[in-house]
């Protein structure tokens, strides 16, 4: 059976942590379906930079399909879309106690997952406090809060990254959660990734 991920998308949603995720999960054989979030269900959204994408179908055509994982991709007014949104809401929740496995990066984790209290138990980290920069670290509690470039949190099946860069990271280890280290390793080795970077090619 092949696996599938749900990513979300609405206007304002972060192009390259949206778009890196769906190439290397693509890379690695996983179905992704790009689903908007939009008021009017419009397909084409805005992304954060003004860069355009097109969702496959809008969210109320998949909320009641089943998928191995969920991605909700940063971009503060794409994520306070998906905050607003009750059926990506009821989505992560129905996924969650499924076990299935719940991925948020940058404004996601706070503005989403935590709002919600979707995650009580769940340690996870955003978007960190950078000088100059609109931070989400302090709307997590300090004792949920982990100070990682991405973070699985294997007791309540949530992996959280930080930002745009971090996203091959995020991607990657979604990839090794869903299908294997050894196909993570295989997808990490047609990039030409930066150091800091886990390229999976040593145990």
């Amino acid at each position: 059976m092949t696996t599938s991920v749900l990513i979300c998308i609405a206007n304002g949603s972060e192009e390259i942590e949206t778009v890196t995720t769906a190439d290397l999960l693509v890379r690695a054989g996983i179905q992704v379906t790009l689903a908007s979030v939009t008021e009017d269900g419009a397909l084409e959204i805005t992304a954060s930079r003004g860069i355009k994408l097109v969702a496959d179908l809008p969210i109320i055509c998949v909320a009641d399909e089943p998928f191995d994982a969920i991605v909700l991709p940063g971009g503060l007014a794409g994520a306070e879309a998906f905050r607003d949104s009750p059926l990506v809401v009821e989505k992560v929740r129905r996924m969650h106690l499924d076990g299935k496995i719940v991925a948020a990066i940058c404004a996601a984790p706070a503005l989403v997952l935590e709002y919600h209290q979707l995650f009580p138990l769940g340690n996870m980290t955003g978007f960190p406090d950078i000088q100059n920069k609109t931070s989400m670290q302090d709307k997590i509690p300090a004792h949920k809060w982990v100070d990682k470039r991405v973070y699985f949190d294997e007791r309540v099946n949530l992996l959280t990254s930080q930002g745009p860069a971090t996203a091959f990271d995020f991607a990657l280890k979604l990839i090794e959660l869903l299908q294997g280290r050894k196909t993570a390793a295989n997808v990490a080795s047609q990039l030409v990734l930066p150091p800091g970077i886990n390229d999976y090619l040593e145990d």
